[in-house]
């Protein structure tokens, strides 16, 4: 076939160039289309004047409809249609974009037809013709048969793929739509890391976010390079870094660092929604810069009218997740309760459960608080909803409900009846069945302590192992020791840390219930120093409820 054939590069004379740079001068879409008239006209100069008509068009943000009624607009038409195999690669590249934009339908006669001719010719167009065309039928948002022929042959090229822009752009626009050109991107983008600039990271990285792609040695050495560039990053750079290191769970200290030292000069300058999104990021990656931190609770205080009660929410438990008190407590907390008075019944539950949650694991709850989410008529709209949202929604209840038993004394109710600490919770039985069932299941730090425990302690029945209690924290083991500090059998004793009982006895004077628990369990942050605030909360409720901790690692 002719489009199977290297198309020779037409010789242009005298007046076609003269046409040519007419065309590319003309300032008007009026110019363009007298043009149309002259007697020289080629079927590619007529693409040439259909292209730059469709960028006049856009840049003076002008009808089409008038356009495209015109007759001189049609017979520039008919002139490529009639010859459109002469058209060179590069004008019907640029037709195929022009057409819809001058309102062409997309399933019409005049785009299907050079659809058509393109796809005969995808074999032989340059690399940097197809990145183009992928890139603009991929913005189209519309099902075409030559996207998919588009990206297959990208997947055959793609290593002719040389500047760190074409790979970017690819990334961004186009890898979604082809996993398996995102492995070949992605391994284009590892060879070429050390080329890209701050702003073609933050592309990668947001396009690997956006894509839900953590590949972890591209994501390192895009780290590596970040922190090679010796000049301040820009702001933009800074929140989309931050907001796509968030979005795939990817914790790299140093980068961290970085973007907390370099973001709080700007933070005046950001809005309330993306100091906001800021504080959840940060949250969400487990990562405490005091500074950084304090800073974000003085623009709380600095902007309170600019703030909306849901972004105040968003840092309040962002605070909570990684138990940060800022040094102006009373002063920020006395801002947190004015702007939640009243404002409670306008909060969605889940959000407010998260809200009364932070309170309590930061210790400022207010009575009002746990008895909005503690009520009957709050937590029976839960009640059948197994999904994973529902069944975390319940365990900050619990933990709710522990704050209010332990740790609020001049709270009289409501709390959660006997049959919601029950649950699916109650693991704690300590019968072999169960323990076998959870031993499945187990980490072998806990197959560790299951084994070492008896042994040390002199029989099976001095522990109880796997222990879920009533405020809503996980036991690995649990033991009794008496004054003396001598293992006591741990099942004949009454037990109101779990929601049944199987002794009656109460504890002798002096003895104490020991908690075994895994770090793991009660949550560092990243740098691996700072308890996060579920594991403050849960370290606090065990004390208050009468045990001694033994934490392991």
């Amino acid at each position: 076939r002719w489009a199977e054939r290297p198309q020779a590069r037409p010789h242009e004379n005298g007046a076609e160039q003269q046409l040519r740079e007419l065309i590319q001068a003309a300032s008007s879409p009026q110019e363009l289309l007298q043009l149309s008239r002259g007697p020289a006209l080629s079927s590619n100069l007529a693409a040439l004047a259909i292209a730059r008509l469709a960028r006049l068009t856009c840049e003076q943000h002008l009808d089409t409809e008038g356009i495209r009624g015109d007759p001189r607009f049609q017979q520039l038409l008919g002139t490529v249609d009639a010859q459109i195999s002469q058209v060179w690669n590069t004008p019907l590249v640029q037709l195929l974009r022009s057409l819809p934009a001058l309102g062409l339908a997309r399933g019409g006669r005049q785009v299907r037809s050079v659809e058509q001719e393109v796809l005969w010719r995808l074999r032989r167009l340059p690399l940097r013709q197809l990145v183009h065309l992928a890139e603009h039928l991929a913005g189209q948002g519309h099902d075409s048969l030559l996207l998919p022929e588009v990206l297959r042959k990208l997947e055959l090229r793609w290593t002719e793929l040389d500047g760190t822009r074409t790979v970017v752009t690819l990334m961004a626009k186009v890898g979604h739509l082809s996993p398996a050109l995102m492995e070949r991107l992605e391994d284009k983008a590892l060879e070429l890391a050390e080329q890209f600039d701050p702003d073609e990271l933050r592309r990668v990285v947001l396009a690997l976010a956006l894509q839900q792609r953590r590949c972890v040695p591209l994501l390192r050495a895009l780290s590596y390079h970040l922190l090679q560039k010796p000049a301040e990053l820009p702001l933009p750079v800074l929140t989309d870094l931050l907001f796509a290191y968030s979005k795939l769970s990817f914790q790299q200290p140093q980068v961290l660092h970085r973007l907390s030292l370099e973001l709080q000069p700007h933070l005046g300058s950001l809005s309330p929604a993306q100091v906001s999104r800021c504080a959840r990021s940060f949250a969400s990656l487990r990562w405490l810069s005091r500074p950084l931190a304090e800073a974000i609770a003085q623009y709380c205080l600095d902007h309170t009218e600019n703030l909306s009660v849901t972004q105040l929410c968003g840092i309040l438990v962002s605070f909570a997740r990684l138990n940060f008190q800022p040094s102006s407590s009373e002063e920020f907390f006395s801002m947190v309760h004015e702007r939640l008075q009243g404002q409670e019944q306008q909060l969605d539950m889940h959000l407010l459960t998260d809200v009364v949650w932070s309170l309590c694991v930061l210790q400022q709850p207010q009575p009002s608080h746990l008895c909005q989410v503690l009520a009957p008529e709050f937590h029976t709209r839960l009640r059948g909803d197994t999904s994973p949202r529902a069944q975390s929604l319940w365990l900050k209840l619990l933990h709710i409900n522990a704050t209010a038993r332990l740790e609020a004394p001049g709270y009289q109710g409501p709390f959660l009846p006997p049959e919601v600490l029950e649950g699916d919770r109650d693991k704690g039985k300590g019968k072999d069945k169960d323990k076998e069932k959870d031993k499945e299941k187990a980490t072998p730090l806990q197959r560790g302590l299951w084994e070492a425990l008896p042994g040390a302690l002199g029989g099976h029945d001095l522990v109880r192992y796997n222990v879920s209690t009533v405020y809503g924290w996980d036991i690995d083991a649990e033991v009794v020791v008496d004054s003396d500090n001598k293992p006591l059998p741990v099942r004949d004793f009454a037990a109101p840390h779990l929601s049944h009982s199987e002794g009656t006895k109460p504890l002798p004077p002096g003895a104490r219930r020991v908690a075994v628990l895994r770090w793991e369990l009660l949550q560092f942050s990243s740098r691996g120093r700072e308890l996060l605030g579920r594991g403050s909360m849960a370290r606090r409720h065990l004390r208050a409820a009468g045990f001694l901790l033994a934490e392991v690692s």
